[in-house]
């Protein structure tokens, strides 16, 4: 059935691509943190491996609303991990070996960088494509991956001026 809401095919289409995109940077980050949960190590093993599962649960729901978004404007969602994982824009390191501190380093470029391209595609939806829906919803999953940025580097900070 023909979708009638307000978008063109070309913006849907253009639309849609933009937010398959960012779900496969959502499940690169997922897959990460919840990398990190398995493998993290050290003194503070038992709030970073609860604070990493918590944060993969919300990445999770993220990506489930980055899905959603994408068939409400009546584009498909990719689900092949395969190929989300070779979409994804960005990458960290692997969990094992890494120190507790550069995993926390390695969340917080992973969302800084989300929180850029999200600034990025909600002004394009806007200004290109007048989707004033998939613009709200951007800019409130960009306000997210902000308060979580937030919250590591405040964690990394806290651990640099113990270091001293």
């Amino acid at each position: 059935m023909k979708i009638n809401n307000g978008l063109d095919d070309a913006a849907r289409l253009e639309v849609g691509q933009m937010l398959n995109l960012l779900l496969a940077d959502e499940y690169m980050l997922y897959t990460t943190t919840r990398d990190y949960h398995w493998n993290v190590t050290g003194p503070e093993f038992h709030s970073l491996h609860l604070q990493f599962e918590a944060q993969s649960g919300q990445v999770s729901q993220w990506i489930d609303d980055v899905a959603e978004r994408a068939r409400a404007i009546g584009m498909g969602a990719r689900g092949n991990w395969a190929d989300l994982a070779k979409a994804a824009r960005s990458s960290a390191d692997p969990g094992i070996g890494l120190s507790a501190g550069r995993m926390l380093a390695e969340l917080l470029t992973l969302h800084e960088e989300m929180v850029t391209q999200l600034r990025t595609d909600s002004a394009a939806c806007t200004a290109r494509f007048q989707d004033t829906g998939t613009t709200d919803f951007l800019t409130g999953l960009m306000q997210q991956h902000e308060k979580t940025a937030w919250m590591l580097r405040a964690q990394l900070e806290t651990e640099e001026a113990e270091a001293v």
